[in-house]
């Protein structure tokens, strides 16, 4: 080899693995046409869900002095929402919304479902409420398992709140009564919350991914503490609050396993977080967004009544980027959602990130199985996480600034379309310029919020990006037709919570918005057939032991398989909570598409009140379906 080639080998070779991933990944641009084709499977019609705008309304929160120049970059956060029974019923019509214009916590009947009871704000009433806590997200879930969905309210400035459902009473304030979820309360700052029954024995645990260090009061004005700090790392950052995980210890009542995760997954900057059982053990793992730093997959390896998880990590190919492989990224992890995107029977991972043109140009994740269920389960174990990245073949690779990240069939076609809730901060006077800046600075400079650049009122940083709609094409890529299916708007989104609220066969969705009205999208496309599940269990394991019927709630960790029109086998789970702040209903629902056989061939597993593992099929019509899972196996349907 020439001397010349000799040195310069190392080089040619990097640039022909520039040029072969170019050539590979970049596809070429859909037709107007092919969108305007594609767009026309679906129509919505949009219902506020929160109050206009007042002339007065607030844009920005007040904060600790130490983030007095970046003020409008911490009130960033705060708009979510959840579809839920609030009033016993199996029909999730209900929304809880969380409006950072106002810090309340609102729950209300669905837009067109009607005006069954008056909205009503939960307030911690009788709790010690420090004026710096604001609700970032509410979580409904059984926690006491008496067949009536409570609520848990988390924050920045305090400890989660767990809203208990009386039985028996029409939805009001009164209706649920709030208690503290750790006692003494604690100075949290929490982003995101997920809920399954991670040590299998069969009660509902929680999972809590924190933000800013734990005992920082961010939105304390006169707080000066050390703890009020940034990110320590633009790509590596482990200077956050502990990530957290509750065992519930029966009557709703819970004790935190702080040895459940491991060393380098407790500390990350949380930002959305989801649980599924990824290989078919009856046990959900957990993926962890976060912030600044590597996402975790989280494997679960517990035991009833001990809880332990591993980390699992993919594997990098010659072509694929270190920051695209599974556990090793260094974007901006901003919401989560298992879904079987290539309907094999095996859950696939979205990952939202920061994807803006012309400056953090990431890339969001399209984490798809390379495996089939029995070896990625054997895979986990051993560490390796059987995915691979498949963003930009698939077309889902850029959304702008999203976070939620939403898989659903809303036209019953038989597989899924993807949304992302996109924009950071809008303003006026465009600062992208100083955040590159501050993207490329030394480490040591970003721990410190004085060397920030200002970012106050005013301050724009992707604050008109459009929250997206991806349909899938005849040619397997996705295609954006959020702008002609009436769904893209441009306000500051944060969170979707989706679900058939008026029980047509037809999901619909609340979009949440962030200092603007949020909005529910109903569907009004017509759609296909579909078969609906609403899956639920004897509450509490006292009814198991006793043999005795008793109320239902909720099956948790559920799972159902059915095949697809085109021949594949698509796997559901009962997990509502995946995701940044948004709580989908705890429904499953399938679409069928234009054909559908008169019976449908479901498998059904579940886990008992005691922890017992069943599998079951069933023979269903299309159409919903309210399924009692037996403690002995069987399934009876509920009329």
């Amino acid at each position: 080899m020439r001397p010349f080639m000799r040195r310069h080998l190392t080089r040619v070779v990097a640039l022909a693995g520039c040029a072969a991933v170019f050539a590979f990944t970049v596809a070429p641009a859909p037709s107007s046409a092919g969108e305007s084709a594609l767009a026309q499977r679906f129509s919505f019609a949009a219902h506020a869900v929160s109050p206009p705008d007042a002339p007065d309304q607030r844009r920005v929160r007040t904060v600790a002095p130490a983030y007095e120049r970046i003020r409008s970059w911490i009130s960033s956060v705060g708009a979510a929402t959840a579809l839920f029974a609030a009033d016993g019923g199996r029909v999730s019509h209900d929304v809880c919304l969380v409006d950072p214009r106002t810090d309340t916590v609102t729950v209300e009947p669905a837009p067109t479902t009607g005006a069954r009871y008056q909205p009503f704000t939960l307030t911690p009433a009788g709790l010690e409420t420090p004026s710096y806590a604001a609700p970032m997200g509410c979580l409904p879930v059984d926690v006491d398992e008496d067949g009536w969905q409570d609520v848990i309210v988390y924050y920045w400035g305090r400890s989660p709140v767990v809203f208990g459902r009386v039985p028996g009473t029409p939805p009001s304030a009164a209706a649920f009564r709030p208690r503290e979820l750790v006692s003494p309360w604690q100075v949290w700052n929490t982003n995101a919350a997920t809920v399954g029954d991670f040590d299998g024995d069969g009660h509902v645990d929680l999972v809590f991914g924190n933000y800013f260090p734990d005992g920082a009061r961010v939105l304390d004005p006169t707080a000066r503490q050390p703890e009020l700090v940034m990110n320590d790392s633009l790509s590596h950052a482990t200077n956050a609050g502990t990530l957290r995980l509750f065992r519930s210890t029966g009557a709703g009542r819970f004790a935190e396993a702080p040895g459940a995760f491991p060393a380098e997954a407790r500390t990350g900057w949380a930002l959305a977080l989801a649980a599924q059982d990824i290989g078919g053990r009856g046990l959900p793992d957990l993926y962890v967004a976060n912030d600044f730093g590597p996402d975790h997959l989280l494997v679960n390896e517990s035991t009833p009544g001990h809880l332990a998880f591993r980390t699992a990590t993919g594997t990098r190919h010659a072509a694929t980027p270190k920051s695209k492989v599974l556990g090793t990224d260094s974007f901006k992890g901003m919401g989560v959602a298992f879904a079987d995107l290539a309907a094999h029977g095996v859950p696939d991972i979205l990952v939202s990130n920061i994807t803006e043109p012309y400056a953090l140009q990431e890339s969001n994740f399209a984490f798809v199985a390379t495996a089939d269920r029995a070896t990625a389960a054997e895979r986990l174990r051993a560490g390796d996480a059987p995915y691979d990245d498949h963003s930009e073949d698939l077309g889902l690779a850029r959304s702008g600034w999203s976070w939620d990240v939403k898989a659903a069939d809303f036209d019953n076609a038989g597989s899924d379309e993807v949304m992302h809730a996109t924009g950071f901060v809008a303003g006026t006077v465009n600062r992208w310029a100083q955040l590159q800046e501050t993207a490329m600075s030394n480490d040591l400079v970003l721990s410190h919020p004085a060397l920030w650049p200002r970012f106050t009122e005013g301050t724009d940083l992707s604050g008109h990006d459009r929250n997206t709609f991806f349909a899938r094409g005849e040619d397997g890529r996705f295609v954006n037709v959020a702008e002609r299916a009436g769904v893209g708007t441009d306000a500051v989104s944060r969170a979707f919570a989706v679900g058939d609220v008026d029980g047509d066969g037809r999901l619909d969705f609340v979009t949440a918005n962030q200092w603007a009205p949020s909005t529910l999208y109903r569907n009004t496309a017509a759609a296909g057939a579909f078969l609906g599940l609403r899956l639920l269990r004897p509450a509490g394991d006292a009814a198991y032991r006793a043999g005795t019927a008793g109320p239902l709630t909720p099956a948790i960790g559920a799972e159902a398989q059915v095949p697809t029109p085109d021949g594949g086998t698509r796997l559901q789970e009962v997990y509502p909570a995946n995701g940044h702040n948004g709580v989908n209903a705890p429904d499953l629902h399938f679409g069928l598409g234009a054909r559908p056989p008169e019976r449908v061939p479901v498998r059904l597993a579940w886990r008992d009140g005691c922890g017992h593992h069943h599998t079951a099929t069933a023979s269903l019509a299309p159409g919903w379906h309210t399924l009692r899972l037996g403690a002995d196996g069987t399934i009876e349907e509920e009329r």
